[in-house]
């Protein structure tokens, strides 16, 4: 390779690693904005109409008991929850059960239904579900959250709006090793790495995203929609062929020319990557589910990762303008690091000096997320085609 050649490579890295930071300037600035956002949010609203909450539940998981539980302690004067598996002698079952006898002021239902068949089985357990709903708001809540007593307050009152019809919510990654001893709480590497993700690299891109462009999308961890919005866009039935069911419901519902709010409320997800392998398949799925979503967009995501440009432009070309782009990426990224600690109150025990290892494995899920097309979802193996769609391939 001549000297032209290695010239031109550092132009279009250095051009890069400059947009990088730039994306997280405007990180930073957004998050920011979201914590003063959350600071100045009322604490209640006399905006209280009825709600039903799905949680779709398969299998035990890390504290499954207390997630549950939070939604069932409300400080909200009409809703229901409704628990939903699709086998019997699914653990979850007793564990829904359990939380049901303890919270029994709560109108609280176990939903035992197979008879659904859809490709998202996450999605086939809601629309079973929905037999049990009684009411005209709908929230879909992922079986990994925990949320607090003011969660119902925040997240229906964008519904005063006739225009809204989907409300979703950020939420931020609590790492744990999944053990019940009190002992064995530190949380495993690849838990805090993936923890990181959510919290530092996923939540402020949607910040971002909202900055350039109106919120046409939902998040698993929370999906509340208006059953006017399902009865026209056909339901359940219509995301439930896809990978990101979340994705496709905001987009059906701005096609419809009605709107998708996000919500000041912040949810908790519990992250247990017990090591790598999980933690790799875990992160795969999630960038072949963005892909499938905003296939360009994600392609050129990689921008976002400028600590990694820096160094590579450094590599590519030494000198003093290396250096000053790795520090200017440098102090952004902690920066970022920081802010999202604070906007999103984690209460993790912080792991900054992760942060080169974790901005190096997400350079490498998206550059591995090209070659395939296969998602390992609970244990069991998919194919996503080019629209998004999920296929058995066990």
């Amino acid at each position: 390779m001549d000297h032209a050649d290695v010239h031109a490579i550092a132009v279009v890295v250095l051009g890069l690693c400059i947009a990088g930071c730039c994306y997280l300037a405007l990180a930073l600035q957004r998050t920011l904005a979201f914590a003063r956002r959350r600071r100045g949010r009322a604490a209640d609203t006399d905006y209280t109409p009825a709600v039903s909450i799905l949680k779709p539940l398969c299998g035990d998981e890390p504290e499954l008991d207390e997630n549950l539980s939070s939604f069932c302690d409300q400080d909200y004067p009409n809703f229901q929850v409704v628990f939903g598996v699709r086998d019997a002698s699914d653990p979850a079952a007793a564990v829904a059960r359990r939380v049901s006898e303890r919270f029994a002021q709560c109108d609280a239902t176990l939903a035992i239904d197979d008879r659904v068949r859809a490709p998202n089985r996450k999605m086939a357990n809601v629309i079973a579900m929905m037999a049990q709903a009684k009411h005209d708001i709908i929230i879909v809540a992922d079986s990994d959250v925990r949320v607090d007593r003011s969660y119902l307050r925040s997240v229906v009152a964008p519904f005063a709006d006739d225009g809204v019809w989907a409300v979703t919510c950020l939420y931020r990654g609590v790492p744990t090793n999944g053990s019940q001893d009190p002992l064995q709480q530190r949380p495993r590497l690849w838990s805090e790495l993936g923890a990181m993700f959510v919290n530092e690299q996923f939540a402020p891109s949607v910040l971002v995203a909202l900055a350039l462009s109106p919120m046409d999308f939902c998040l698993g961890a929370t999906m509340a929609v208006t059953r006017e919005a399902l009865d026209a866009i056909g339901g359940f039935d219509a995301i439930a062929s896809h990978l990101a069911d979340d994705q496709m419901l905001g987009r059906l519902v701005c096609a419809h020319g009605r709107r998708v709010e996000l919500s000041a409320a912040v949810v908790e997800t519990t992250v247990c990557d017990p090591d790598l392998r999980r933690l790799w398949e875990h992160e795969l799925r999630w960038a072949r589910t963005m892909h499938a979503a905003r296939p360009w967009g994600y392609s050129f995501s990689f921008i976002t990762l400028a600590l990694p440009l820096a160094i590579a432009y450094e590599l590519v070309a030494p000198g003093t303008l290396g250096l000053t782009m790795l520090g200017i990426a440098a102090v952004l990224r902690l920066a970022l690091h920081y802010a999202t600690r604070s906007a999103f109150r984690i209460r993790s025990v912080d792991a900054s000096w992760l942060i080169p290892l974790r901005d190096a494995l997400s350079l490498s899920v998206w550059a591995a997320h090209f070659f395939g097309r296969s998602v390992r979802w609970r244990e069991a193996s998919y194919r996503v085609d080019s629209a998004g769609r999920l296929t058995r391939a066990d």
